[in-house]
């Protein structure tokens, strides 16, 4: 095994839900990876729980399957990574389950020398999950010499009462400190670089502001429709989905104040103060602010799909949005006046998370003709997914005589940097939940903050009789979702850009 300097916790991991899809597709390689790289030593354990009556055998013939891809990786080290897992089959209302995986855990921290560190996973239906941490407390489970953590999947509630009644459930078991909500897009190479692209520039940080930039553009779209998903959506939407956890997410990364120092608290304390000046939204104004949308039938990639009403396990009239755009105002000194635009959606064009910060006009230039409209405005472009890297928009003169500008591009791309050592969002996150380090994880105030503002957005829309707006697959949104900032004076910047 690789080993390094970094340091290597040693936990038992138990994975509530170990038989799903999410543990299959991320927690095993994310685990692995670490494995691999000697971020985690040999002195760790993971036990699987779930309803299926599997043994010991079949979860490490499924982990070894999981992880089988795994670049740079013989058979004897997936085998020998395999061996450090475990299965009980468990009854998440039983209390004879929590005593026998706390049985199993006190063997397994004496086999591995682990002194008592716990991580909870709760990979699985969060109905359950208030339920998981009250009989882990009431059982002893979480009483140990060492640390004990829980990991929280979204969505954390599906409106803020919601929200508020199960983190008081597990308040009573596990303190704040204690308590990881995972957001994965927080986990991602270039959403991580935001802080970095602002803070680590004397180019950037200075003109962070309203005084220079002119309005500031989140797109996050998935060329998918719901897939098997249809059950799920239905009671969520792309608002609840979406917009309360990643994009509120990334709008606060991108209009906080510079910490005083890079710790969990300061980073936490200047985010909570961007959702705190959010402006309030009343319900009559909703729809001067937001817009939402339905994907029709229509073709992606050169192949005919379904609308959105045809899906499995979807209401044929149903009135679930699978489209938002929004503009978001930032009451306070540094972002008066400058609109947040926000859209994600379903079944569109591309698969791309990507940030487009617009710079402001010079006041008199020279160099603008408005009937030949030469010039473009500067723009920061972060690619945040599939590709990762940052372009910047300048303007420059095209070669000739005419002394007529053209833009010009400046590319930085991770994929041509190392790309194979890029740390998946999963890995990275438990690797941090490990160390405790809680930065990228998301705390209460912002969920309650979050859950406040859109709450109001999902009521309104609730209360509405309009129909929803519906897009043809394999296009960027409605019509709406344009005119938004065209009465702005602005328009969405293609994401091929």
């Amino acid at each position: 095994m690789i080993t390094n300097e970094r340091e290597q916790p040693k936990t038992t991991i138990v994975i509530f839900g170990a038989t799903g899809d999410l543990a299959k597709r991320k927690l095993f390689p994310s685990l692995f990876n670490l494995y691999k790289k000697g971020n985690i030593s040999e002195d760790f354990a993971v036990v699987g729980v779930a309803r299926r009556e599997w043994t010991n055998e079949i979860l490490r013939e499924k982990v070894c399957e999981s992880i089988a891809n795994v670049a740079e990786s013989t058979d004897q080290e997936r085998a020998q990574f395999a061996t450090h897992f475990h299965y009980l089959p468990f009854d998440v209302t039983g209390k004879e389950s929590y005593k026998q995986l706390n049985e199993l855990l006190t063997d397994l921290e004496t086999e591995f020398k682990i002194p008592g560190n716990r991580i909870f996973y709760m990979a699985m239906a969060p109905e359950f999950f208030g339920t998981i941490a009250s009989n882990l407390k009431t059982e002893g489970v979480t009483e140990t010499n060492g640390w004990t953590r829980l990991v929280i999947e979204k969505p954390f509630g599906h409106n803020l009462e919601s929200a508020k009644q199960l983190n008081s459930e597990i308040r009573e078991a596990f303190n704040e400190g204690d308590i990881y909500r995972i957001d994965h897009y927080l986990g991602k190479e270039m959403v991580q670089n935001i802080e970095v692209i602002r803070f680590a520039n004397a180019l950037f940080e200075p003109l962070w502001n309203n005084r220079y930039i002119s309005n500031i553009q989140i797109t996050s779209s998935e060329h998918l429709g719901v897939e098997d998903r249809g059950g799920y959506y239905e009671k969520s939407g792309a608002l609840r989905d979406m917009v309360q956890n990643h994009m509120l997410q990334m709008v606060s990364l991108l209009a906080m104040d510079p910490p005083i120092r890079l710790t969990t608290d300061e980073i936490r304390s200047e985010k909570i103060k961007v959702l705190r000046a959010l402006r309030t939204i009343d319900e009559r104004e909703v729809n001067q602010f937001f817009v939402r949308g339905q994907y029709g039938p229509g073709i992606v990639k050169e192949t005919e799909v379904p609308g959105y009403r045809s899906e499995n396990n979807v209401n044929p009239n149903s009135r679930t949005e699978t489209f938002v755009a929004g503009k978001l105002m930032i009451d306070n000194h540094r972002w008066a006046g400058v609109p947040f635009y926000i859209r994600t959606g379903k079944r569109m064009k591309l698969k791309s998370t990507k940030i487009v910060v617009q710079f402001k006009e010079l006041p008199m230039n020279l160099y603008f003709d408005k009937n030949k409209d030469y010039l473009r405005p500067n723009l920061l472009i972060i690619h945040i997914q599939p590709d990762e890297g940052i372009s910047l928009i300048l303007n420059g003169k095209k070669v000739g005589p005419t002394g007529e500008t053209t833009p010009v591009k400046l590319d930085y791309s991770n994929d041509g940097v190392d790309a194979g050592n890029t740390p998946e969002a999963y890995e990275r996150l438990l690797y941090d939940c490990m160390l405790g380090d809680a930065a990228n994880f998301t705390h209460w105030d912002e969920v309650d903050l979050s859950w406040t503002y859109v709450d109001k957005i999902s009521k309104a829309w609730e209360l509405s009789d309009k129909s929803i707006p519906l897009y043809p697959s394999g296009t960027m949104g409605p019509i709406e979702s344009e005119e938004l900032l065209i009465k702005d004076g602005f328009k969405w910047w293609p994401i091929t850009d």
